[in-house]
């Protein structure tokens, strides 16, 4: 029996004008979305998930949309990093022309923040641009990816370097869904709550130092607060700087050391939070070595990520000249300008600052933080 009704623990506007919507965070919405007055109307649907997700939540989603929609298809693509490509993307495209679809069509992002990249991407190409829905199931894509209309592709060369910024109608986190994550993917979305603590909100950051076992045992208030106050943070720079202009590349705290660790080690190698995590090492040690904040705030925030079942030191890339790789491919970060590497840097616990720091202190940094090879 379908459930029929829709009621969230939290709504987080995100205010973009005529762009603007919400983002739903409950537990077991995705068998009423339905009923949902935001979800946009249209001839037909298509669910965009992937092939360890449809067995899962697939059926219910498509249950649910054909309560809404004349006709619901859906797409399978592999799952994982390593498939975040043209390729891939290509097959959303094909399921697309296969059925007919037109510009009334709705996609629907079942998955985590690969699925919500490609379907994103997917969603501003088709047509020109269709509308789209996210429903994250991993908590990464519930506090971070899902949010913000940021959407992309990788490439060999860079990760997210490919893309557009396209926003969704709506995003509905279901926290049912994260009682089947692994616990890997777990902690690797807790690397991006932890990230919204240095950056912007150090009560979080302590909140987070008192609750870290309750959201590993998966507590549901617990994780209901966790994935609320991220979003609201993310909502709050979003709306002030939709298209990364400035303000909104704080968000990016620990990316420029851990994509590089991605693309170092090959998509998927190591998870998106797990190269954050160690990523946030490396830029709170950089902040350290410029001034910015003391040994202290370096290792509080190394024990909370540690204590979150997180890596606290960067493989190396390189057994000749690790430091050279790093820079190599961080030269090629989206954030980098004329071949100089931008940080985020910590400017006191709680606020952030992009900056530029010379390749020497930056290879200091990579020497100390890299696991012995």
């Amino acid at each position: 029996m379908m459930q029929s009704s829709y009621q969230t623990t939290a709504c987080v506007p995100i205010e973009l004008q005529e762009r603007s919507y919400a983002i739903d965070i409950g537990a077991d919405l995705l068998h009423g979305m339905a009923r949902q007055a935001a979800l946009p109307t249209g001839t037909a649907a298509l669910v965009v998930t992937n092939d360890t997700i449809q067995p899962l939540y697939g059926a219910a989603l498509v249950a649910t949309l054909q309560e809404r929609y004349p006709a619901v298809h859906t797409v399978v693509l592999p799952d994982g990093e390593e498939h975040k490509t043209w390729q891939t993307l290509n097959l959303i495209f094909d399921a697309l022309l296969t059925h007919g679809c037109d510009r009334k069509t709705v996609l629907y992002a079942l998955g985590g923040g690969v699925i919500g990249d490609m379907t994103g991407f997917a969603a501003a190409c088709y047509m020109r641009g269709v509308p789209f829905v996210q429903v994250p199931t991993t908590l990464l894509a519930q506090v971070d990816s899902s949010v913000g209309g940021k959407t992309a592709i990788n490439h060999p060369l860079g990760k997210n370097m490919i893309g557009a910024f396209y926003q969704p109608r709506l995003v509905v986190c279901d926290l049912a869904t994260l009682d089947t994550l692994p616990a890997r993917e777990l902690a690797a979305g807790l690397a991006e709550v932890i990230k919204y603590g240095p950056i912007a909100d150090m009560e979080l950051f302590a909140w987070l130092e008192q609750h870290m076992d309750a959201l590993l045992a998966r507590d549901r208030a617990a994780l209901a607060h966790a994935v609320k106050r991220s979003c609201e943070i993310k909502a709050a720079v979003v709306g002030a700087d939709e298209r990364e202009a400035g303000l909104r590349a704080i968000l990016n705290f620990g990316h420029t050391f851990g994509h590089a660790i991605e693309a170092g080690m090959g998509y998927g190698v190591w998870l998106h939070g797990e190269g954050v995590a160690a990523g946030m090492v490396m830029a709170a040690e950089l902040s350290r070595r410029l001034g910015l904040v003391d040994a202290a705030f370096v290792e509080r925030l190394t024990r909370l990520i540690a204590r979150a079942g997180l890596p606290t030191r960067a493989p190396v890339l390189d057994a000749q000249d690790n430091a050279g790789r790093y820079l190599e491919l961080m030269r090629v970060d989206k954030k980098a300008e004329a071949g100089e590497i931008r940080f985020v840097l910590i400017d006191g616990p709680g606020q952030a600052v992009m900056r530029a720091a010379p390749d020497a202190l930056v290879r200091g940094v990579i020497d100390q933080c890299c696991a012995v090879a």
